[in-house]
């Protein structure tokens, strides 16, 4: 069997995603932490408007 080199044009796709891969972690890791602080806060609650007025 046979296997060519990859091209140079792959590297540089390769290294482009895993860029892109690492920054989108990033952000879907502040949007949980955040969500997560958020709802353990002791200030969360459900607006009691909504379930009082029905």
């Amino acid at each position: 069997m046979n296997f060519q080199k990859p091209h140079e044009l792959h590297e540089r796709r390769k290294g482009r995603n895993i860029g892109v891969g690492l920054v989108l972690g990033a952000l879907i890791a502040i949007v949980f932490g955040l969500t997560v602080v958020k709802v353990t806060s002791d200030g969360f609650q459900t607006p009691a408007t909504l379930t009082e007025s029905n």
